[in-house]
């Protein structure tokens, strides 16, 4: 995609891309499932999508495999609308594969294809378009990236470009605004879970937006409760702290303000997108500077649309699919 080359992005993503291999039946596991469905895939990968379905530009800083897949990958991003120029080709390691199972409403195994390791955590600091990374409106990153080297230090050498940036321009701050920490943690790309607690406090050092659900919030700051999580993130500096909550809802804190918006009531068909589509977002909302209250019931709302969804990145909604949820659901809550 070249249009608008010469103007920074909207949004650069940085981490996962590969192949989502899902089953056309649903309720049954994978050693009786007849029929697959291709989709581009990876949380990166999906973020990016749902941010651009919304109108937003956007870059995905990946990695896939020389092999057919990889080829799927880049040409599905772009005509998903998400700018693929940063998705590097590493002839070693083929791109990520990932099976699910889908039993509904709260059951969807996932299965990743990623050994010994995946072209997206091959992405070093030497590739990095780190001007290009200053100037994005919001940078948007995953902890999965922190998991090994060389993608460990890409992710800190983006920050530092950012951060730079707030030197450059003689700014109070010591952290880039709108430079987003998705604490999306999966156990089985970490040797320990305190191997991903440490790299994760490093990387909260430069971030201004952690978000997260209870889970990851106890590996990243050692606490499940929603209000507890979101105080500590705060106290090790960032702005906006967002603990989602499943079916309680989400939680966005602040140091001035604190914010609960509760789920979108759906019908559950695969529940796997819908935090990339809570993330896609989110991302819309912070750049239009939306209040929080709004940017949260936009992404919940958006996140709730995919749930009710088979795939995760074609599955993405408009900006006018996610209002009208988002306005249905605000004024069924007023008239309760």
């Amino acid at each position: 995609m070249t249009d608008n080359a010469s103007q920074p992005f909207d949004v650069i993503a940085i981490g996962r891309s590969g192949v989502d291999v899902y089953p056309l039946q649903v309720g049954v596991g994978l050693d009786q499932v007849e029929s697959f469905g291709k989709f581009l895939g990876g949380s990166a990968a999906n973020v990016a999508v749902a941010a651009a379905r919304l109108g937003d530009r956007t870059a995905l800083i990946s990695g896939a495999g020389d092999d057919p897949f990889g080829r799927f990958v880049r040409d599905e991003l772009a005509r998903l609308g998400v700018d693929n120029r940063y998705v590097s080709t590493h002839g070693e390691y083929p791109t990520p594969v990932t099976f699910c199972e889908i039993f509904p409403p709260d059951n969807f195994p996932l299965y990743f294809y990623r050994k010994p390791s995946a072209p997206d955590l091959q992405i070093s600091p030497t590739e990095l378009d780190l001007d290009a990374i200053r100037n994005a409106r919001l940078y948007w990153s995953t902890v999965t990236g922190l998991s090994e080297e060389p993608s460990r230090s890409a992710h800190f050498a983006a920050w530092s470009a950012r951060d730079e940036r707030l030197r450059e321009d003689n700014r109070h701050s010591s952290r880039a605004p709108l430079t987003v920490l998705d604490l999306d943690y999966r156990p089985m790309f970490w040797e320990t879970p305190a191997a991903a607690t440490e790299q994760v406090q490093r990387a909260l050092r430069h971030v201004t937006v952690a978000v997260g659900n209870r889970e990851e919030c106890e590996i990243a700051v050692g606490e499940a409760s929603p209000h507890k999580a979101a105080d500590a993130l705060l106290d090790l500096g960032v702005e906006l702290a967002i603990v989602k909550q499943g079916p309680r809802g989400v939680l966005g804190k602040t140091k001035q303000s604190s914010v609960t918006v509760p789920p979108n009531e759906v019908d559950v068909v695969n529940g796997l997108g819908a935090g990339d589509a809570f993330g896609g977002s989110l991302i819309h909302g912070l750049l239009r500077n939306w209040p929080l209250e709004k940017t949260l019931r936009y992404a919940n709302a958006a996140g709730a649309i995919v749930a009710s969804r088979l795939e995760c990145s074609t599955a993405m909604p408009t900006a006018v699919e996610v209002a009208d949820l988002a306005e249905q659901t605000a004024v069924e809550a007023v008239n309760v």
